[in-house]
This record gives structure tokens, sequence and C-alpha cells, in this order.
């Protein structure tokens, strides 16, 4: 080998060890998850523009929403890829959502509070009143009720309860649904609405409740377990989506842990750099973009997202 040729690999060895390059498909070889996407297939970077992405959103247009919650924006991506600015100032918000009539709301961390976003222009508090750690993460349903997680600080604060909220359609308080978990942060739906999902940061446990009629969960327990976390290390489970199979996809230390609708491990999407959310978009939703510290980061899969806006 020549001395160039040396060089070269030496100094291109050097930029994958320091986390700049990624090392070529060949050599990562991925293998793949039945059913949701091919082997080889990887997440590739969209634009690593931003100070720390969260909180992506699908919209039945085929484009993407997100959040940059350092830089307090909200982000709009078009089908042909252009960023725009949907929002500035937004109170470093972090999880968006969208109701059935196409409103946005935020869940702002420094507000702290839930908006939405008046026809008229402006912004208005639906939580007013009420007390709020700093929301993070939320959904809506198909009655217009709003689920969130609102972790409280960090590090944990022994003994602080911490929440995960409903509003109900047409209700000005949010009411408490579940105050046991650590650290509530990633929130999700199934696709026929019927069970809410919910995971802990500091913990290792994804949880499943039973949505009743009026919005309100019981019968609260464990869905599954992420995987290859080491003892005594948090799992750093973040956000969630579905696929409209049932399937399961959790941010966490490792990647993207895939569960199918019994809870069954199925496999790790790699990114490479921890990812914090995700959501499909596209005009046939078959497109996963997951928000990654300073990236933003899409994957092409087999499985598709689900028959509403959002995750």
């Amino acid at each position: 080998m020549k001395t160039g040729q040396r060089k070269r690999q030496s100094w291109r060895l050097a930029l994958v060890l320091s986390g700049m390059m990624s090392l070529p498909a060949f050599a990562q070889s991925p293998p793949g998850i039945p059913r949701v996407v091919a082997p080889g297939v990887q997440a590739e970077l969209v634009s690593e523009i931003f100070m720390n992405t969260e909180g992506p959103l699908g919209v039945p247009d085929g484009s993407l929403y997100f959040s940059d919650t350092v830089a307090s924006r909200t982000y709009h991506m078009d089908a042909s890829g252009k960023f725009t600015i949907e929002r500035e100032n937004t109170n470093r918000s972090n999880g968006i959502a969208v109701m059935r009539d196409g409103t946005m709301l935020w869940a702002e961390g420094d507000g702290p509070r839930i908006t939405k976003k008046n026809p008229n222009g402006g912004y208005m508090n639906v939580t007013p009143g009420f007390r709020l750690f700093q929301p993070n993460d939320l959904i809506v349903d198909a009655k217009g009720g709003i689920y969130f997680t609102d972790p409280g600080p960090r590090p944990v604060v022994p003994g602080l309860k911490v929440y995960v909220y409903y509003i109900p359609p047409g209700a000005k308080q949010p009411i408490t649904i579940d105050d046991s978990v650590p650290r509530p942060n990633g929130i999700t739906i199934s696709p026929d609405g019927l069970t809410l999902y919910v995971d802990n940061t500091v913990g290792t446990s994804v949880y499943r409740y039973d949505i009743q009629a009026d919005g309100t969960v019981k019968n609260k327990r464990a869905f599954a377990q992420l995987h290859d976390i080491k003892a005594g290390e948090e799992g750093f489970g973040d956000g969630m989506g579905m696929d409209r199979d049932g399937r399961l996809y959790v941010t966490t230390l490792t990647g993207i842990q895939v569960f199918d609708p019994q809870g069954k491990y199925l496999g790790t999407i790699k990114v490479p750099r921890q990812p914090s959310n995700v959501a499909f978009a596209g005009p046939d939703k078959k497109t996963l973009y997951i928000t990654a510290r300073q990236g933003l980061y899409r994957i092409n899969m087999l499985s598709q997202g689900p028959d509403r806006p959002g995750k």
C-alpha cells in the first residue's frame, strides 16, 4: 500500500472513531427486522444544523414538524425536503401534536404549559392556572382529548410525584391518570385507540393502560422491557411511535427498540446519535423520521405509519 493511501485510510479511521464520519454501509450490514425494515437499510442523515431535535410529528400531507428545544423553534420540512420555521420562541417546546381539525399543540417545557395555535393567530394556553413541572410529550385521541407527560426535574427528586395527565375534550383542567411512573416520558396510543403506552426514562419498563370511554385509564401493567441495558444503567426510554399494525418503536440508549403488539422484542434500529423520538411521515407513511441530538435522520421502512396525524 502506498504512503498516500495509508494516510487517507488513517484519516478516515480517525473520523470514524471521533464520531464525525460513519463507517460505510457494507461494514455495518444492519440485519433488518422482518416486516419492519429490510436487511442492509440504515438510518441516513437529513440535516445536522440544529441544536437539539425533538418531538417529530408527521401530518397527512406527508410533511414533518419537529422541535429544536434549545433554539425554542418548531421547524417544518415539506415533501421536497425544504426547511422553514413554523414557530419561534416556543418556550423550549418538546412534543408537538395536532387535533383532527389541524390545530397544532405544543408541550412547552419552559411555559410550563400546553398551548394550541389560534386560527386568528397567536397561541392559547390550554392549561391556565394549572401547576406543571416541564411538559414533555403529548398525543391527541380520536375524541380530541389530550394525553401528556410531565416528568419533573432531572435528576429525579426522591419522593416527588410526577404525572401523566389527560385533558378531556372541552375541559379547562387536566386530570391525573397516573402518578406512579418515576419519570414518564414518551406517550402514544394504539391504532384502535384502546391502549395507552408510557415509558420511563430512568428505568427499563414500558407500560400500557386500558383506555376507558371517558379517557381515563385502568389496568396498568408492564408491556415490555428494554433490551441490552446493563444492570444499574438507565435505559433512556424517550419518545415513542406506533405503526398501523400495532408495533411499538421506543427510542432508547441503544437505538430504536421495536416491539410487537404483545410486547415481544423484535430488534433495534441503530442510529449514529442517541435518538430522542420518532414519527412516520412521507406520502405513504413509510419513512421513519428520527430526532437525535443535533441531527434529523430518516430510514425507509417496510412498515407503515398509522391512519392518523401524529406518531
